[in-house]
């Protein structure tokens, strides 16, 4: 595509002699540069890719964009205001503007958007509709399942513009997003065209990235405004906006900002569509979804109580913003078997219950501990009364990050003393911060609600190590969670990203736990290290 053309929709100022120029492709990383692509100067966090522009162009660059007056470069130079903006408009128009052929549906939230978007994908299947999705887990295209990276949220832009484009290619209709505060305040998704938006709830996250509650709703807000923006599609396009009723914090706010169609979901009487007669056992949920125009009998796999919402949210959009029947949406809600890294369970016979899960926020432990907390239950000995049953424990290992919100910290550390039993505290990400550091802020905060080191909580920094003094610890009818990785592969020290994955890392623990053949604990510098060397990188 000549470059003056991906200019030709850009909603934004830009300089009105653009050169003819073939351009290939487009790129952000000058080391991913292939002759003829487009290289985007952006600033970020820790470098700052003007730096990068030469060795953009060395590597075939073809033309060069940026936010610096430059001159004397061996390519055409384009200044813009705010290229990382524009980069979304400018790869949308590289890919002819997949979005405009598709039905799009974007899932926001804190907590339980990768669930809810799983479920609307699901929905869509059951109802024979060609969708695609895109969630922090992976990208699914047709019969491929693509890897989305180690600790990506939602993709660049240039990568979200190429997935639906090739879901296009693939003759998809349809296609699942599930974004970020990240996203939308660095613009990532501007260009996907929305057609129905859904929330699970705002709670406290990313305030490192935001600065406050105000600034982090209103980054995911922008979904809800997008719709009003959405050009008119061939196959038409809902504009429908789906909201937590239940989200107090969130709920008036967006309530009042949303100006096209909106509905709302929630546990209570008031709710445009809730749930009755809700269920919960180690195997799954099940509840009546209840509105003005359905009552249908729901149940998934799932485990937690806290997924009943996520369910009705993928209800409501399918329902109302894509004419789904009722009974169809059950369908595709049952069908989900698992997500990984959420509420997993892993078992290799042990006489309690090991569980790994992605909560990494104060509202995602609480719920899962509270899940974990209805889970645990065994018999009386024999002789003490029959039927009777005597609740066990809830044992939860988890850290928190370095380098992003100190405030989880606390708060974290708070709920589990007050949610858990025993609480392990351990490594998480620590990257350049001290993890020393980060346990005592942890600890601090267990403190500070009554938890005494030693009998309540524990310090093991390495998190191999903290996952196998849980499991110690376990008696008969207890439960252990390992929370805050979920489903990722690595684990970042220093600058450096480790191979870790804690489902594998669980199961290692209860080999050696029971004597079993099992995989071998994966590697990370806390293992063999003293802080500062890693640290240093």
């Amino acid at each position: 595509m000549l470059l003056k053309n991906l200019f030709v929709d850009l909603p934004l100022s830009f300089p009105s002699n653009i050169q003819d120029v073939e351009i290939i492709g487009i790129s952000i990383d000058s080391r991913a540069i292939n002759p003829g692509h487009l290289f985007v100067a952006m600033k970020g966090g820790s470098v700052d890719g003007h730096d990068f522009i030469q060795k953009a162009i060395d590597n075939g660059a073809a033309a060069v964009i940026g936010d610096k007056d430059l001159d004397g470069l061996s390519v055409p130079y384009i200044r813009l205001e705010n290229p990382r903006q524009a980069l979304t408009w400018l790869s949308a128009a590289f890919y002819n503007w997949p979005a405009r052929k598709l039905t799009v549906i974007g899932v926001t939230g804190t907590d339980g958007k990768t669930t809810t978007s799983n479920l609307i994908y699901k929905i869509l299947v059951a109802a024979n509709i060609k969708a695609g999705m895109v969630s922090t887990v992976n990208a699914v295209i047709g019969d491929k399942v693509l890897d989305t990276g180690f600790h990506v949220t939602t993709p660049d832009a240039h990568d979200v513009q190429n997935y639906l484009a090739k879901m296009v290619e693939a003759g998809l209709t349809h296609v699942v997003l599930e974004t970020t505060s990240h996203g939308w305040a660095q613009y990532r998704v501007d260009a996907c065209e929305f057609d129905i938006g859904v929330v699970t709830n705002i709670t406290h996250e990313h305030m490192d990235e935001h600065g406050n509650y105000e600034n982090y709703r209103a980054a995911k807000a922008r979904l809800f405004s997008s719709l009003e923006q959405t050009k008119e599609k061939p196959q038409g396009n809902p504009r429908l906006g789906v909201i937590n009723r239940d989200d107090v914090k969130s709920f008036d706010f967006l309530n009042g900002l949303i100006k096209v169609n909106k509905l709302n979901y929630g546990l209570g009487g008031n709710a445009d569509v809730r749930a009755e007669n809700i269920g919960t056992t180690s195997m799954g949920i099940n509840f009546t979804a209840v509105s003005k125009d359905f009552r249908v009998g729901t149940s998934s796999k799932l485990v937690g109580a806290y997924n009943v919402p996520n369910c009705l949210a993928a209800l409501t959009a399918t329902v109302y913003g894509l004419g789904i029947d009722p009974q169809i949406a059950a369908q595709g809600i049952a069908s989900l078997l698992a997500l990984p890294g959420r509420m997993e369970n892993i078992s290799l016979g042990q006489n309690f219950i090991a569980i790994v899960d992605f909560a990494h926020t104060p509202n995602a432990l609480k719920v899962a501990l509270e899940a974990g907390r209805a889970l645990t239950s065994k018999p009386f000995p024999k002789g003490r009364g029959a039927g009777l049953r005597e609740k066990g424990r809830v044992i939860s290992v988890f850290g928190s990050a370095g380098l992003r919100d100190k405030e989880k910290r606390r708060m974290m550390a708070e709920t589990s003393i007050e949610l858990a039993d025993l609480s392990v505290l351990t490594a998480e990400d620590p990257r350049t911060e001290s993890l020393d550091g980060i346990l005592e802020e942890m600890a601090a905060g267990a403190r500070s609600k009554s938890g005494r080191e030693g009998e309540t909580f524990w310090r093991v920094p390495d998190r191999g190590e903290a996952i196998k003094f849980a499991l110690r610890l376990a008696k008969e009818g207890d439960v252990v969670l390992s929370c805050g990785k979920g489903h990722e592969q690595s684990m970042c020290f220093g600058r450096t990203e480790y191979l870790w994955d804690d489902r594998t890392a669980m199961k290692a623990a209860l080999a050696g736990l029971l004597g079993l053949d099992g995989p071998r604990m994966p590697y990370l510098p806390s293992q063999d290290k003293q802080e500062e060397e890693w640290l240093k990188g």
